[in-house]
């Protein structure tokens, strides 16, 4: 390029910004970034001002002709950018804890991305994703939009279908948590351990692990029954799945299929942790609190370990791993959210996938998987006909369709508990729907 690379990172206040900054000055070599916009809106400057301070003092410690721009001008930031990242929450964690207290109160359970937390996160973001994908056509055409945005399936199949822009990939941390884990759990190096992903964004299923290219598939299942070992991510605690059922299903699964495999078990672990310590958006909110407290101190130039309990793990080497290989056109291979393209037989070629990708700078291209086991090929289809009814109503402002939507969820109990959790959850998250209290308008599915 003759130009300098130019990122954009729409919620730029976020404590996982350090993650990133981290991530960018680790490849430097090989992505010679030179400027990042981080923007975020007037509720969060001062986060944004915190963060961003502390992004200079990395990148000056790293001693890398990286300029950092705080702004709260969106189109600013947006112009002429390379690449744009969004890692954004509509209505902050004070509406993840409605998210997740409310649907508890009718036996339903309350999570970020599941059920109907994930619903509403999806009713909150689509809206504003949509927004900026219109001003990257208008100011940043060729850019990339990399979206760490949750819930990242739902909000890639809603930019898929009802924008104009083709270059997005969303990206989570999971898989590669997931392939962490299985390194620590085997005492290996990350780069020995490679797994077949496919599925959905937080349903993702590892349909193969290798060691140095051999399987180890059934050792892997047999290590997982132990309780210790059954979860990746700081955010959900394992509680263990039955030998019989790893066993039979013969893949790996992700740790939020506990709230589909173990419901019951999920949402009283829940219940039971939300009244000894509030739900996990407190939790984070407490964390949050003590991580922009460290972010302060002036002498505070390298990312502090207590990141990690935030639940962002890896997340610089996933984000930036994406990034820098469709720069360089590695043609590595890493698990994103991508266009389906018939990769997975029983899902609409034009809907969002979770895969293992070859990553060119063309974008993603997946490689192909057939079909799904038949285990877990119903409930994958399932979900992705809650994203897609989910999509069309955030776009829509359609009060049925979301009500239909979250029916078909398996973790809602009936359609009548549906309407009734959709009401409260309606009315407690008001102002950040705005497309359900106006006029509707009519959509191009």
């Amino acid at each position: 390029m003759t130009k300098g690379i130019k990122i954009a990172t729409i919620g730029g206040g976020s404590s996982y910004t350090p993650e990133l900054v981290e991530g960018f000055i680790k490849r430097y070599d090989e992505f010679p970034l030179s400027e990042l916009w981080l923007v975020d809106i007037e509720e969060g400057k001062e986060k944004l001002e915190i963060v961003g301070n502390f992004a200079k003092r990395m990148i000056e410690k790293a001693g890398l002709p990286i300029d950092v721009h705080l702004t709260l001008d969106r189109r600013e930031a947006l112009k002429d950018a390379d690449f744009v990242t969004t890692q954004f929450r509509v209505g902050g964690l004070s509406a993840r804890a409605k998210d997740e207290r409310i649907p508890v109160k009718y036996g339903v359970l309350g999570q970020e991305t599941n059920g109907p937390g994930g619903l509403f996160k999806g009713l909150r973001t689509i809206p504003v994703i949509l927004e900026i994908t219109k001003e990257m056509e208008e100011l940043c055409p060729d850019a990339w939009l990399i979206n760490f945005t949750n819930p990242a399936g739902m909000v890639t199949e809603a930019v898929l279908r009802y924008s104009n822009i083709d270059r997005v990939v969303g990206l989570c941390n999971v898989p590669i948590g997931m392939e962490m884990g299985i390194a620590k759990l085997l005492d290996v190096d990350h780069s020995r351990i490679h797994i077949d992903f496919a599925g959905l964004n937080h349903m993702v299923y590892g349909l193969d692990v290798y060691l140095d290219g051999v399987s180890v598939k059934g050792e892997v299942l047999q290590k997982l029954a132990d309780p210790e070992n059954s979860s990746f991510v700081k955010n959900i605690d394992g509680i263990g799945w039955e030998p019989e059922f790893t066993q039979a299903l013969d893949a790996l699964t992700c740790p939020y299929h506990m709230y589909y495999y173990k419901s019951k078990e999920m949402l009283d672990k829940t219940i039971e942790s939300s009244k000894a310590e509030g739900t996990r958006a407190e939790v984070v909110q407490a964390l949050e609190k003590d991580l922009f407290e460290l972010y302060k101190d002036e002498n505070l130039n390298i990312k502090p370990p207590q990141l990690e309990e935030r639940g962002g793990a890896y997340y610089s080497d996933a984000a930036v791993r994406l990034i820098t290989s469709i720069y360089n056109d590695k043609r590595d291979i890493q698990p994103v959210n991508t266009m389906n393209r018939g990769a997975i037989a029983s899902i609409p070629d034009e809907s969002a996938v979770e895969i293992s990708c070859v990553i060119t700078k063309g974008g993603p291209v997946p490689l192909a998987v057939g079909d799904l086991p038949v285990a877990a090929r119903g409930l994958v289809q399932q979900i992705k006909s809650f994203e897609r009814i989910s999509a069309e109503a955030a776009v829509t402002g359609d009060y049925n369709k979301a009500v239909l939507a979250l029916t078909i969820n398996p973790l809602t109990p009936s359609d009548t508990i549906a309407k009734q959790v959709i009401d409260e959850m309606m009315e407690a998250h008001k102002e950040h729907l705005p497309q359900f209290f106006q006029e509707k308008v009519t959509v191009n599915k």
